[in-house]
């Protein structure tokens, strides 16, 4: 398993709560994804080798833009 915190500057409420957690969760290997509001971050545990271009992918899905993260 990996984990990997993403930041994603535009989440804001609880609607991007749902919006990414729906959508990054429901992507094959994901075991959980959480928002954390207050941080802007995304939390993600995920077992795939090409998931971290799917996460970022099923998160820029939902209109939010996943900055560079290195």
């Amino acid at each position: 398993m990996t984990e990997t915190t993403l930041s994603v500057p535009e989440i804001h409420c609880d609607h991007c709560k749902m919006s990414i957690e729906g959508a990054v969760g429901a992507l094959e290997g994901v075991t959980k994804a959480e928002v954390d509001v207050p941080a802007a971050t995304v939390t993600v545990t995920f077992d795939a080798p090409a998931a971290m271009e799917a996460i970022v992918g099923a998160i820029e899905g939902q209109g939010y833009a996943v900055p560079d993260q290195g």
